[in-house]
């Protein structure tokens, strides 16, 4: 079994959109009303939905080393708070060390526009 696609509550479809491609790399791949579709893999999607929303959900996306390192980058040249722990959102620190899918490895914590808490990880 596979996750196809993911739903994801947004404020601002605009906003949502330029953070999720400019930020983390995802492809725009168009709109499926009310839908904007965004890939993040040949086997995942993820639709924004312009429902709004109080944010609160969680996305933890596992990247290649360089990819982790790329995102990383991008969202230190944004000025984007980051941490090193799920409740460490602003401490600057990172990236931390804590369990995912497959094991331990690095990861990295930040909210996205709508304050969805957004990890980045990578295995080693």
């Amino acid at each position: 079994m596979v996750l196809d696609h993911l739903i994801l509550k947004v404020n601002d479809v605009a906003k949502s959109l330029r953070f999720y491609t400019e930020v983390l790399g995802l492809s725009f791949e168009g709109e499926d009303p009310p839908f904007s579709i965004l890939r993040v893999n040949d086997e995942l999607t993820i639709q924004l939905a312009p429902f709004g929303t109080g944010g609160g959900e969680h996305l933890a996306f596992s990247l290649s080393r360089s990819g982790f390192d790329e995102v990383w980058k991008r969202i230190r040249e944004r000025d984007l708070p980051f941490g090193d722990s799920f409740d460490g959102v602003g401490n600057g620190k990172g990236p931390g060390r804590e369990r995912g899918a497959r094991g331990e490895g690095a990861s990295l914590y930040f909210f996205d526009p709508d304050r969805h808490l957004i990890e980045i990880r990578h295995y080693e």
